[in-house]
């Protein structure tokens, strides 16, 4: 005890009494941290979060949300406590917290710590006011990371109107009392209220979040108008309802109103889409993200799911462009790894390795990092971990990632995402490291890449965050495309691998086949060389996006390509895609292996013409990109 007396002084340990100064330092231990390490992990149970007191260093305090994104959310100092908000949330928010730097904390006992917290009020509210005051900084941060930092929605399918969705509005009167607003709430079941005064008009809306930080505030009494949100997102009843599942995705607990002219006459919620005709990809999805065991999840895989293969099917025929439904199947399977990768971390946690001891980003790359999926896919993964040199646990940590990673790729594998015959997976040492390891690589390829790593390199640069620490991955990506753009040298080396495949259209328009059966692999012969010369256009010019048909907009919104070769760009995409798609679910139904082949057999006239000029698009873009090669290339 000798070593805690100089807390005795200390606020607000100073408002105990002898007795139960002893009964929270009696059972207090010194905890050391060391930079990245979690002091909480949001896999922990309940009864294993411990109460610390920050005696020196720098904390961040995570907070995991559904999609598998953290939010970096709120800061701890010396003389902070940490721990107690997670209790209190009692599993209702999820969250971590990770030394920013070497920490040390006084560890409470936590039994020890609850019991005189309920018997000392003073002491009590002292620290349920500093509960309280976070949580209001809380709810304003979260809010306005989770409207700036969430992924790109799921498309819309079938482009209906707002009207057709809507349901009747709730109002409330701009004098009503906050503590009305929230009974209101309870008893119709709905996220937000539509402040009006002629129940027609809308000055604002008032939901959860309002009403909390009213409560918070102590203001439960005072009028809705003076918490309602004013500027409140809207949409007109005859337009699409994408934006509106945009809205909902970014704001989950959000209503958005429909107006007729200027009034009120519905709102949009998550719920009103319910009633869609092809819920089968709601349906699906909401399986995945609730399975906990590989075996749920193996069926809902795209290559076993004929629901899945026939929902496809059904998109093909209501004429959605393939790159949309690719990055449809992508989202898809993105929540499948998203699955896996819990389901791996609650495996670690039940054999006894625990919870991730640093944060880690887990990446996809090659056509799932570019959102650009058929049913033809293997894995390409790897992951980025927090920087874990100068901790005393290294070996600990690599041995955990090493076991980790390999759980998550023979999930991967099982639920028919097979494994990469190049070995691009996160179990392998090459695609797993630590962010100063990664630079060290990414340094090693641009200054020496010979022919062979090159095929990697391409892979890698798609990468793509899907759960974990995102800002590891942000940062990884501002690090390489700042280092490729300058480097003429690998452009060069890129282009030249680009131009080994030749696109298989001769001059007159005749589709060269290859082998007896005349087959053309759709990607490693025509999608690709899109697919390739657009990445290093965007290299070369410093353009961060991932997706095809984004790098593409991005490049003519730069002015680096005519809108028009954009348009022609997409155009030959799409059909490249859906000849893909098409073939791949033919397979599926003859129970053939999976490939990229198409047979260029007896075609129908229309559609060996929407080939060829798809390849004769794709034959221009090889041109474009030799003349550069050439051009720079050293005599």
């Amino acid at each position: 005890m000798t070593e805690f007396e100089m807390f005795r002084k200390q606020y607000p340990f100073d408002l105990l009494s002898e007795e139960e100064f002893e009964e929270v330092f009696g059972k207090a231990m010194v905890r050391e941290f060391s930079k990245n390490e979690f002091i909480i992990h949001e896999d922990q149970e309940d009864d294993t979060i411990d109460i610390h007191f920050m005696v020196s260093g720098l904390a961040k305090n995570i907070m995991h949300r559904s999609n598998g994104r953290q939010l970096s959310v709120r800061f701890y100092y010396p003389g902070d406590l940490v721990g107690v908000m997670i209790l209190l949330t009692s599993g209702e928010m999820r969250f971590s917290v990770q030394a920013l730097e070497p920490i040390k904390t006084i560890c409470f006992e936590r039994e020890s710590f609850l019991k005189v917290m309920s018997n000392n009020n003073h002491f009590s509210k002292v620290v349920m006011d500093g509960i309280s005051h976070l949580m209001k900084s809380l709810y304003d941060e979260v809010k306005y990371k989770s409207s700036t930092t969430d992924e790109q929605d799921d498309r819309e399918l079938y482009k209906k109107r707002a009207d057709a969705y809507m349901e009747p509005p709730t109002f409330i009167h701009p004098e009503a009392s906050i503590e009305k607003a929230a009974r209101m709430l309870q008893q119709q079941k709905i996220e937000a209220l539509i402040v009006s005064d002629d129940q027609q008009s809308m000055l604002g809306m008032i939901g959860y979040g309002e009403i909390l930080r009213a409560y918070f505030e102590n203001d439960h009494k005072n009028p809705v108008k003076a918490y309602m949100a004013e500027e409140a997102y809207e949409i007109n009843e005859q337009e699409f309802i994408y934006d509106a599942l945009s809205y909902l995705k970014h704001h989950p607990t959000e209503i958005i109103p429909v107006l007729h002219k200027d009034k009120v006459v519905g709102i949009l919620r998550q719920s009103s889409f319910f009633t869609i005709k092809n819920s089968v990809y709601f349906d699906l999805t909401y399986k995945i993200s609730n399975a906990i065991t590989i075996e749920e999840i193996k069926p809902l895989s795209p290559i076993h799911n004929e629901r899945f293969q026939k929902f496809v099917a059904s998109l093909i025929k209501d004429h959605m462009f393939a790159y949309d439904i690719a990055e449809l199947m992508t989202n898809y399977n993105d929540r499948i790894h998203k699955q896996v990768v819990q389901i791996a971390e609650d495996e670690m946690i039940r054999e006894g390795y625990g919870a991730p001891p640093i944060n880690y980003c887990f990446l996809v790359m090659g056509s799932e990092g570019r959102k650009e999926q058929a049913f033809s896919t293997d894995q390409d993964n790897a992951i980025i971990l927090a920087d874990y040199d100068n901790s005393k646990h290294k070996a600990k940590i690599e041995k955990y990632f090493e076991i980790f990673t390999n759980k998550i790729n023979d999930m991967l594998n099982e639920c028919g995402f097979p494994y990469c015959t190049g070995g691009i997976m996160a179990k392998e040492p090459k695609w797993r490291q630590q962010m100063s390891d990664w630079h060290g690589s990414i340094d090693q390829w641009i200054n020496k890449m010979d022919a062979e790593e090159i095929r990697d390199f391409t892979i890698f640069m798609d990468f793509r965050p899907i759960t974990g620490d995102y800002s590891l991955a942000y940062d990884l990506k501002k690090y390489v495309t700042k280092r490729v753009q300058k480097s003429l040298n690998l452009h060069q080396l890129l282009m030249k691998d680009t131009l080994r495949f030749r696109v298989p259209v001769q001059p007159f328009g005749r589709i060269s086949g290859i082998g007896k059966k005349r087959t053309l692999n759709l990607k490693k012969s025509a999608i690709m060389q899109i697919v390739n010369a657009i990445r290093i256009y965007s290299m070369k010019y410093g353009i961060e996006e991932i997706n095809t048909v984004n790098r593409l907009e991005a490049l003519a919104e730069q002015e680096r390509f005519h809108p028009r070769d954009v348009e022609n760009a997409k155009t030959a995409l799409h059909r490249l895609m859906l000849f893909r798609l098409k073939a791949n679910l033919q397979q599926l139904d003859d129970e053939e292996p999976l490939s990229n082949d198409l047979k260029l057999g007896p075609m129908k006239k229309e559609e060996r013409r929407s080939l060829r000029e798809a390849l004769i698009i794709a034959k221009r873009l090889q041109q474009v990109l030799e003349l550069s090669y050439n051009r720079n290339r050293v005599v």
